[in-house]
């Protein structure tokens, strides 16, 4: 059963995965990438169908359920990620309108697999030039550097709060020469960072690995121009 369900993953064909949840025999309609069912009891069942470049990846599941027409309706049961706050969504749109909970729920899952994905393919791609990576569980927060020229280049990205953002928000590169100007302290020297502009532009217009291509591909350049007494490869 295993085999099968990520076969019909891999080839893309989600009609096959729907047997693996309680809920597949009562569908009522699908609305972009979710599967939305009407359940004994009065419950709703959820399946979200998450992707990243064209390919299947995850999938999710949310149950709602209300006990009578006069209480509003809660979550009985998820696979949601805890850190993509579920049950703060659950306050804010639930009561209200379950639509919007349901789209909302959507957005945020699709967006966190995109970001986790752009990342994964980033290491995948570039790992020999990457030095260490951090992230948060929600990769609305990622730190890299380059070690792979003679100059340390710190990348930073914050996503935007509501976590339904696939470009970052917030950018900042840096590059640290080993060996360029200093600036002098009473306690130690200390080099002196400069800010790379083009690489932020990157970042904020394009994916990650296209963004990182794009920069590495003018980081030699633009270092000399930068620090024209330094000899970078």
């Amino acid at each position: 059963m295993e085999a099968e369900r990520k076969a019909a993953q891999l080839s893309g064909d989600t009609t096959a995965l729907l047997p693996v949840l309680p809920f597949h025999e009562k569908i009522t309609y699908r609305a972009g990438n979710k599967t939305i069912c009407c359940l004994e009891g009065g419950r709703i069942g959820i399946q979200y169908e998450t992707s990243f470049a064209g390919e299947p990846c995850d999938l999710y599941h949310c149950v709602l359920e209300s006990k009578s027409f006069l209480e509003k309706m809660t979550v009985l049961e998820h696979t949601v990620p805890f850190f993509l706050l579920i049950r703060e969504a659950e306050n804010d749109f639930l009561s209200s309108n379950a639509m919007k909970f349901i789209d909302h729920m959507g957005d945020l899952l699709q967006a966190y697999v995109d970001r986790r994905e752009q990342v994964r393919l980033i290491k995948e791609l570039y790992g020999n030039q990457i030095g260490e990576l951090y992230h948060s569980l929600p990769y609305h927060m990622v730190e890299f550097f380059l070690d792979d020229f003679d100059c340390k280049v710190t990348l930073s990205l914050k996503y935007a709060e509501d976590l339904r953002s696939v470009l970052p928000t917030g950018v900042s590169v840096l590059a640290w020469p080993m060996h360029a100007v200093t600036m002098n302290t009473k306690e130690e020297t200390q080099p002196i960072p400069t800010r790379l502009s083009y690489a932020e532009d990157a970042l904020r217009s394009m994916s990650l690995p296209e963004a990182y291509a794009e920069i590495v591909l003018n980081l030699p350049q633009v270092l000399k121009e930068t620090y024209p007494q330094e000899n970078f490869a």
